[in-house]
C-alpha cells in the first residue's frame, strides 16, 4: 500500500521533476544512482528550509546588532545631555546667588540712605519747631514793641505840649524803636525762608522713600521669579534621579545619607547662604527658598556621586545580544545575565569600585569581582583576558577585561552578576533603571 502511494506521487511529480540518474564509472564497471521525483522534492524542501532558516537567523542577528548599537549611542547622548543640564543649572544657581547678593547690597545701601534721610527729616522737623517758637517769640516782642511805640508817641505828644526836655528826646526813642522793628521784621523773613526750605527737604525725603519702597517691591518680584524658575528646574531634574533609585529597589534617603557620610569631594557640599543680616520678615521667606534650592542642588550632586558608585551603566558598550536571562535554567538557578558578542569585545566597569578577585574560578573561567558601595558586588565571568589586578580601584567606564569563552561556556559571551550582601539579584533591575540616567 505505501509503495503504491509513493509510485503515484512520483508519477505526479515527474511533470516538474523528471527522474535523474548519476553515473559513476570505474575501470571495471559503470554504476548509477536514480534520483526519483519524490527524492528530488525532499532534497529541495530540506535545502529551501535550511536557506530560509539561515536567512532569518542572519537578519535577526543583524537587527539585534543595530538595535544594541543604537541603544548604546542613545545612552551616551542622554548621559552627555544630563551632565550638560546639571552644569547649566549649577551656573544658573551661581548667577542667581550672585544677583541676590548684589540686590541685598543695593538694598542695604538704600536702607542707609533712607536712615540718613529720616535723620535729616527729623532734624528739619526740630528746626521747624524751633523756628515756629522763634516766630512766636518775635511776634510777642513785636506786639510789645508796637505797644511801647504807641506809648512813646503819646509821651512825645505830651512832652511837646509841655515843652519839657529831659533825657533822650522822644524822636530818638522813636528812631530806636523803628530800628528794632526793622530788625525783627528781617529775622521773621529769614525764619519763614528756613521753614519753606525745611518743608522742601521733607518733601524730597518722602519722594526718595517712596522710590526706595518701589525698588524694594520690584526686587522682591524679581527674586520670586528667579526662585520659581530655579525651583521648577530643580524639581524636573530631581524626579528622574529619584525614580532611578526606587526602580533599583533602593531607598533614596538612605543612599543620600550614606553618600553624605562618606563625601570627600573637592570643596565639600554646597553651603546655604543668607540673604539678610538684619531681621526682616519679608526676606525670611526668600532666605528659606534659597536655602531649600541649595539643599536640592546639593542632593543632585550627591545623586550624581551615587550614580557613579552604583552599577547602572552597561558593562558592554558595543553591539551584543542577551543570550540568557536571569532565573531558572535547565533545572538550575542562573544568577546573572549573559551578553553574547565576539571574543575580545571590551568589558567596562559599570560603577566605581575596588577589584577583590581577578582569577580563574571553576565554572566561571576567568573571573573578576568588583566591590562597590552599599554592599554591592559585581561579577564578570568567561573572560578571555583580565586587565585589572586585585586591590585596584576602578572608575565607571574603565576597561577591565575582554569577552571570552572560558569555563563552562558554549560560546563567547559575558556572564554578568550583581549581588547585594552576597545575594544575587537580576542585573536588568539596575540596567533598566540606568536608562533614565545614561
Amino acid at each position: 500500500m505505501p509503495r503504491r502511494i509513493l509510485d503515484r506521487l512520483n508519477t505526479r511529480l515527474e511533470r516538474w521533476l523528471p527522474e535523474q540518474r548519476l553515473f559513476m564509472k570505474s575501470d571495471s564497471a559503470t554504476r548509477f544512482i536514480r534520483l526519483r521525483p519524490l527524492t528530488q522534492a525532499s532534497v529541495l524542501a530540506v535545502g529551501s528550509g535550511l536557506f530560509l532558516w539561515s536567512t532569518v537567523a542572519s537578519a535577526m542577528l543583524f537587527i539585534d546588532g543595530i538595535s544594541s548599537g543604537g541603544a548604546a549611542q542613545n545612552d551616551k547622548v542622554a548621559k552627555v545631555a544630563f551632565e550638560r543640564r546639571l552644569d547649566i543649572l549649577s551656573k544658573e544657581r551661581d548667577s542667581r546667588a550672585a544677583e541676590a547678593l548684589a540686590a541685598q547690597d543695593r538694598f542695604q545701601t538704600a536702607l542707609q540712605q533712607v536712615s540718613k534721610m529720616q535723620s535729616a527729616l527729623l532734624a528739619s522737623e526740630e528746626r521747624r519747631r524751633e523756628l515756629e517758637t522763634g516766630i512766636s517769640v518775635i511776634q510777642s516782642t513785636l506786639r510789645r514793641t508796637m505797644d511801647e511805640r504807641d506809648t512813646a508817641r503819646l509821651a512825645l505828644a505830651k512832652a511837646e505840649g509841655k515843652g519839657a526836655d529831659s533825657g533822650p528826646t522822644p524822636v530818638a526813642r522813636a528812631e530806636d524803636m523803628a530800628k528794632t522793628v526793622d530788625m525783627l521784621t528781617a529775622a521773621l523773613g529769614e525764619t519763614a525762608k528756613e521753614r519753606d526750605t525745611a518743608a522742601q527737604d521733607a518733601q524730597s525725603a518722602q519722594y526718595e522713600m517712596d522710590k526706595i519702597a518701589l525698588e524694594k517691591r520690584l526686587m522682591e518680584q524679581r527674586n520670586d521669579e528667579i526662585f520659581t524658575t530655579l525651583e521648577g528646574a530643580v524639581k524636573i531634574s530631581m524626579e528622574p534621579l529619584d525614580k532611578v533609585f526606587k526602580q533599583a529597589g533602593m531607598d533614596p534617603d538612605n543612599v543620600l545619607a550614606q553618600i553624605k557620610r562618606g563625601y570627600s569631594g573637592t570643596g565639600g557640599p554646597l553651603t546655604p547662604v543668607s540673604l539678610s543680616t538684619k531681621g526682616s520678615a519679608d526676606l525670611d521667606g526668600d532666605t528659606a527658598r534659597a536655602e531649600s534650592i541649595l539643599r536640592k542642588l546639593d542632593e543632585m550632586n550627591m545623586y550624581r556621586i551615587a550614580v557613579d558608585q552604583l552599577p547602572f551603566a552597561m558593562p558592554v558598550k558595543s553591539s551584543f545580544r542577551f543570550s540568557s536571562p536571569f532565573g531558572w535554567r535547565w533545572g538550575r538557578m542562573h544568577e546573572g545575565v549573559d551578553m553574547a558578542a565576539p571574543i575580545g569585545t571590551k568589558i567596562y566597569a559599570p560603577a566605581d569600585g575596588v577589584v577583590i578577585a581577578a582569577e580563574w574560578e571553576r565554572g566561571y573561567g576567568n573571573l573578576i569581582k568588583i566591590r562597590h558601595e552599599f554592599g554591592i558586588t559585581t561579577r564578570y565571568g568567561h573572560l578571555n583576558k583580565i586587565r585589572v589586578k586585585v586591590g585596584q580601584k576602578v572608575s565607571q567606564g574603565d576597561w577591565i577585561a575582554d569577552m571570552g569563552n572560558t569555563g563552562h561556556s558554549t560560546g563567547p559571551h559575558l556572564h554578568y552578576e550583581i549581588r547585594i550582601s552576597g545575594k544575587a539579584i537580576n542585573p536588568m533591575t539596575f540596567i533598566k533603571a540606568g536608562k533614565n540616567v545614561f
